[in-house]
């Protein structure tokens, strides 16, 4: 692709990306990633969205690229695979194995890549405060604060249309909302993007996903009242009832925070 790829413009001290051109990648890779997930007869699952997966042509229209870790799955189905991507871009129930790799977290990623559009900064970066470590904790710290324009990229100078940049930023904590079952399909992200329904409410803090914690060989599950911050203990585990032609009591597990 004659530009090469979004993170080398994104992140390049001699130039700078303007914002109808960062506008226009966005909507541009959430195009793609729409014909992916549901306009395609299989769902692509891409797995490694992010900024140097994107290319750029000569007029700076987005392709998404790299599709070595892509899988090809029937519709509304996980990829049975192990987490895959790239630091900063995995989603949460990847990177702790408590579900598989599937279109929610590639919602995730592009959400990530949205913020990083709009605020022209890495989704993990050594900072002396560590609230700005992570790129979504600290943007979504700034929605709560009714300030989302102090996260925006300070190079841009104000020179944005404000609507468009909240509205990015926005949809971008929504696609990387930690529960995974709250986060919208892409299609739903897009109809925003485009001004096509209205902005999501999203609370002022961050959430924190609630797994479940999965059941061990021995058929045996723990509680959140049971497990420690340092692991689950041998002598803090409950036996499952004997298996059954009703399997509700599978259902039935309490969940832990992480």
């Amino acid at each position: 692709m004659h530009k090469g790829s979004l993170d080398k413009h994104l992140y390049n001290k001699e130039t700078l990306l303007s914002w109808p051109i960062r506008h226009n990648i966005a909507l541009g890779l959430g195009s793609a990633l729409l014909y992916l997930h549901e306009e395609w007869e299989q769902c692509v699952v891409h797995r490694d969205i992010k900024p140097s997966n994107i290319m750029l042509d000569s007029s700076f229209n987005a392709k998404l690229g790299d599709f070595g870790l892509a899988r090809l799955i029937d519709h509304n189905q996980e990829v049975e695979t192990v987490a895959a991507g790239t630091k900063g871009y995995i989603a949460p129930e990847c990177v702790l194995g408590t579900a598989n790799a599937s279109t929610h977290s590639d919602v995730f990623s592009f959400g990530v890549v949205l913020l990083e559009i709009a605020c022209g900064r890495r989704p993990i970066m050594p900072q002396k405060d560590r609230r700005k470590v992570s790129l979504v904790e600290w943007v979504w710290d700034l929605y709560g604060q009714n300030a989302l324009m102090e996260a925006v990229d300070t190079r841009l100078n104000g020179d944005f249309i404000k609507e468009e940049v909240e509205c990015l930023m926005v949809v971008g904590l929504w696609c990387a909302h930690p529960e995974k079952s709250l986060r919208p399909s892409i299609r739903q992200a897009m109809s925003v993007l485009h001004f096509q329904a209205n902005l999501p409410i999203l609370p002022p803090k961050m959430p924190m996903p609630v797994y479940t914690i999965p059941l061990d060989r021995n058929m045996q599950f723990y509680t959140s009242s049971e497990a420690t911050s340092s692991g689950v203990a041998n002598n803090s585990t409950k036996s499952a009832p004997a298996p059954s032609s009703d399997s509700s009591w599978l259902l039935k597990q309490e969940p832990r925070t992480f």
